[in-house]
């Protein structure tokens, strides 16, 4: 039986809906997300979980504790799984970002692994704490299924990574909704199969569903008109 990470996004917030940068940003989830998160728990109510990891901020920690309520353990926080830090580009849109650093954001647009934010962190920075947590989890729960609720893009660069992707087309090329489940087996600490990816299938018909993130300009190519 494999190792089984029942890999989560937090649900939505405020600043979801606005496009804005939060990766430090302490912020709850909206009503929105905590209905999202809600029918996400129910959806795993029946897995035998035997942990729940998030990473410490508020949004995280309290979608990890309504996963976690069905199954009667306490969620466990681990700093190394928090969001990418975006330095001086947190709380601003991604339209004041481009108007007022738009040579640096032109530089992360091109390569997000290696480049940061004045004050901030780029992907490598994320991969260099988050991989070894990972594969600690994995260590730590061998054959048993484990929720671990974290971040867009932590989440993204931790797929990109595990499976051998080029990790500095994860903004492009992979996406991670709200409340969004992926769901990787590991046969053992680096060998894992993806099994699902960013699905939200418990809350598709939600009518409040988040739509309009964008992922980058590649994708809405206006946006670097």
């Amino acid at each position: 039986m494999p190792t089984r990470i029942l890999l989560v996004r937090h649900g939505a917030t405020r600043l979801t809906a606005e496009d804005r940068f939060a990766g430090s940003s302490d912020i709850p989830l909206s009503d929105e997300g905590r209905a999202q998160a809600a029918r996400l728990g129910i959806r795993l109510s029946g897995a035998d979980v035997a942990a729940v990891y998030a990473s410490p901020m508020g949004r995280t920690l309290e979608t990890a504790r309504i996963l976690a309520g069905p199954h009667g353990i306490e969620a466990q926080v681990e700093d190394d799984l928090r969001e990418i830090d975006y330095g001086r580009w947190e709380g601003l849109t991604r339209a004041e970002v481009t108007e007022r650093h738009a040579e640096e954001y032109a530089m992360w647009e091109e390569d997000p692994l290696t480049i940061a934010p004045q004050d901030g962190e780029s992907g490598i920075n994320v991969v260099n704490r988050a991989l070894p947590l990972m594969r600690k989890i994995v260590e730590r729960h061998r054959h048993r299924t484990v929720i671990v609720v974290s971040h867009k893009g932590t989440n993204r660069l931790l797929v990109s990574s595990l499976l051998g992707f080029d990790m500095r087309g994860y903004r492009e090329r992979l996406d991670q909704s709200p409340a969004a489940l992926t769901i990787l087996d590991f046969m053992n600490e680096v060998r894992p199969r993806l099994r699902l990816f960013n699905d939200v299938s418990h809350y598709e018909d939600f009518p409040a569903r988040v739509l309009s993130e964008r992922l980058s300009k590649w994708w809405h190519p206006m946006l670097g008109k």
